[in-house]
């Protein structure tokens, strides 16, 4: 602490800042490429673990949130055939479950002593609550970090729930929710760019989400990413549809972006509806007089 550094590379999963800035570890900057599908610079990665050796973590989340894109296993491999650099680089696979099969670095491990590949419960299999994830790694490694958790850091229902979900039994139940995700997933790629003032989907579709622009006029109209539309989109979705997005119009690369998440036949007829609506109003009478009327009704 207040030596060690940890490199990133946004647009990404917002907690690992926060998590370095707790426990007072600095954190360098490595964006992806936001016009190449958020692809991975590993040149510019090594460049930055050359010149600056307090880096001593880079984590890579694969697939991407909020980009829900794989990053390229050739652009990972340079950065851990770095010839000098002795760090560890770690990669977040929350989202693997819903890439396509091979995706997973996991077995890299057993080649590359300082990769750390992370998994969870969380995502595919929707046990959130449960707070349950692995993590793949060197034997080296993973002794160290056995001796920095807590003796019980899993509670027995926890552990039984998680064991309970890998049976063969449970884990067809999440291959067959996972496809019904992916059809719906599928759905929204074909059916929300109908709707006028969206513009594309940025990054991958290798995750439960999709990036997608909000434009100021339709497409057809040479409409551009809109960091106001989207907002209002976002707000008046939540506000007067119950439907929660989020926006990421801030994040590096993503100007005017929603991430959208996909849920069941009935949360996407929602939200395919709510969001033709919305936004044709926001782009027919302006954001400034939605959101008035909005503000009207609720008083």
């Amino acid at each position: 602490p207040g030596r060690d550094k940890m490199l990133i590379c946004p647009p990404t999963y917002g907690m690992y800042g926060v998590s370095a800035c707790v426990h007072d570890v600095g954190v360098v900057h490595v964006p992806l490429d936001a016009y190449n599908g958020f692809r991975l610079r590993p040149e510019a990665v090594n460049e930055a673990l050359s010149s600056n050796p307090s880096i001593k973590i880079v984590y890579i989340c694969s697939p991407g949130n909020p980009t829900a894109a794989c990053i390229a296993k050739e652009d990972i491999q340079r950065v851990l055939e770095h010839p000098t650099w002795n760090g560890v680089v770690v990669i977040d696979e929350a989202y693997i479950d819903f890439a396509l099969d091979g995706s997973s670095l996991a077995e890299w491990v057993l080649e590359f002593q300082n990769l750390v590949v992370m998994q969870t419960l969380s995502k595919a299999w929707g046990l959130a609550g449960i707070r349950v994830g692995a993590a793949f790694t060197s034997a080296p490694i993973a002794k160290l970090l056995n001796s920095l958790k807590a003796p019980y850091n899993i509670s027995s229902p926890s552990s039984a729930l998680a064991c309970a979900a890998l049976r063969p039994e449970n884990f067809a139940i999440m291959k067959e929710s996972r496809r019904k995700i992916m059809q719906q997933r599928d759905r929204i790629l074909q059916e929300l760019p109908k709707i006028p003032g969206i513009g594309a989907f940025r990054g991958g579709i290798d995750a439960n989400f999709v990036l997608v622009e909000i434009l100021d006029k339709p497409r057809d109209s040479g409409g551009r990413p809109s960091n106001e539309v989207a907002l209002a989109l976002y707000n008046l979705l939540a506000d007067g549809k119950g439907i929660v997005v989020r926006f990421r119009g801030k994040e590096f690369g993503c100007r005017g972006c929603l991430r959208v998440t996909v849920g069941t036949p009935d949360e996407v007829d929602r939200l395919l509806e709510g969001m033709k609506a919305v936004l044709g109003e926001l782009l027919d009478q302006g954001v400034d007089r939605v959101k008035d009327k909005l503000g009207e009704a609720q008083a």
